[in-house]
């Protein structure tokens, strides 16, 4: 490796806990080093559905992504907060059912950028995938670049898929996504999950997390979240704990992490 990508690697510090990495650890990637495995353990002690919930969420992701494209007819996604690629992401499962389907992941992390640039590439020759380097607190900054890639005259799926609870005001949180879907076109959507803190468990996790040395995670109540949706027409069954939306298995549980898709009137 060499250029751009190779300067951005060696920023990357291997005895430091990192989100992205952590996260890859509990879905079980390989993408993380013992620091991140060290704090992914000690949340995992105190609060072992935290696994869980990290396979839970690619499930959600899955199931949202294929019903905006098979049932809703969308055929353009902006995947904010992407983190490391690790299976059935975004752009595969779009492209699977919609071969045409365009998207754009947007991510600030250096470690990501390296992974993304190698792995996150169009699965069709029809499709489109790009990545852009960004924070999502700057939503300006994102729509210019994936304007790019994204036609905003057509109907656009935003996701915000378990990342703003890195973010501890929920003021700004409502503005990021406020912000980024007064730009897309009615009949958009907005495909949002966060931790929520809904167990006693749960909240020492991130306790634990934190004390680990670890990004801190603001657990947020459903009722809190739900206020990132106002303005928009939940999908059925509305706000729920993500193994519950659109689930065919009878097997699926409430878990400490809720979920929606909404579409823009």
């Amino acid at each position: 490796m060499a250029g751009p990508d190779a300067e951005l690697a060696a920023k990357i510090q291997s005895d430091v806990p990192h989100a992205a990495r952590i996260w890859n650890y509990w879905m079980g990637g390989k993408d993380n080093f013992q620091a991140d495995r060290a704090a992914g353990d000690a949340v995992a002690e105190v609060y072992p559905e935290i696994v869980v919930m990290a396979q839970q969420s690619r499930r959600f992701l899955v199931r949202a992504v294929r019903f905006l494209a098979a049932e809703a007819g969308i055929r353009q996604f902006l995947d904010i907060g992407t983190g490391l690629p690790t299976m059935q992401n975004t752009h595969a499962v779009a492209q699977q059912v919609a071969p045409e389907s365009r998207i754009v992941y947007v991510d600030n992390d250096p470690m990501v950028l390296v992974h993304a640039r190698a792995l996150l590439t169009s699965t069709t020759s029809e499709g489109v995938t790009t990545y852009v380097p960004a924070d999502y607190h700057d939503p300006e900054a994102i729509l210019a670049e994936a304007a790019r890639t994204l036609d905003f005259d057509q109907p656009i799926a935003v996701m915000f898929m378990g990342v703003m609870g890195y973010e501890p005001d929920l003021d700004v949180v409502r503005s990021i996504v406020r912000r980024t879907m007064d730009a897309t076109t009615s009949g958009s959507y907005l495909v949002l999950w966060d931790g929520t803190d809904t167990s006693p468990a749960v909240v020492t996790g991130a306790e634990r997390l934190a004390e680990s040395g670890g990004v801190p995670y603001i657990l947020r109540s459903p009722d809190e979240l739900a206020t990132c949706f106002t303005g928009l027409t939940m999908v059925e069954p509305g706000l729920v704990p993500i193994p519950l939306w659109h689930s065919d298995d009878p097997a699926d549980k409430g878990i400490d992490a809720y979920g929606a898709v909404a579409r823009k009137p």
